[in-house]
């Protein structure tokens, strides 16, 4: 059987519905509205007590724990700080959760959790053949 757009474009749609993914669906419903705040407001809100590695005027980044995973949460001064830490950062790889001047950047499941108590999009690195790069590696100081 041959393939139409037509025939590709309502399958897409019926596994959307079916995962929660289109629009107005239950999947939507799940993410917050994006957190908003300090390093340490978003901290408290993913219960973290962050363990800080850089606190300049433009960026501020600390490292999280949640059991064995741990990942990194940074805010910054101006959008385009973050912008632009964020696109140099995705030459590592790695999995972001992008909100309003912070970003979480850690393994994918984290991510996920974290999306759902603060809001945000998820974004993904560069992937590079051969092997795979921690959440330790994703981010930096600038």
């Amino acid at each position: 059987m041959r393939l139409t757009r037509p025939m590709l474009a309502a399958a897409a749609a019926a596994v959307l519905a079916l995962t929660g993914c289109g629009s107005g669906g239950d999947g939507e419903a799940a993410v917050p509205k994006t957190a908003t705040g300090s390093l340490e407001h978003l901290a408290a809100e993913v219960r973290c007590e962050p363990n800080m590695q850089a606190d300049a005027d433009t960026v501020r980044q600390a490292i999280c724990e949640r059991g064995d995973e741990k990942y990194i949460l940074a805010t910054f001064a101006t959008d385009r700080g973050q912008r632009e830490w964020i696109n140099s950062a995705k030459d590592y790889g790695g999995h972001y959760l992008v909100g309003r001047k912070w970003v979480a950047v850690g393994h994918e499941d984290v991510m996920a959790d974290l999306r759902g108590r603060l809001g945000g999009t998820l974004e993904q690195g560069t992937r590079h053949g051969g092997g795979s790069h921690s959440a330790g590696h994703a981010g930096h100081g600038g």
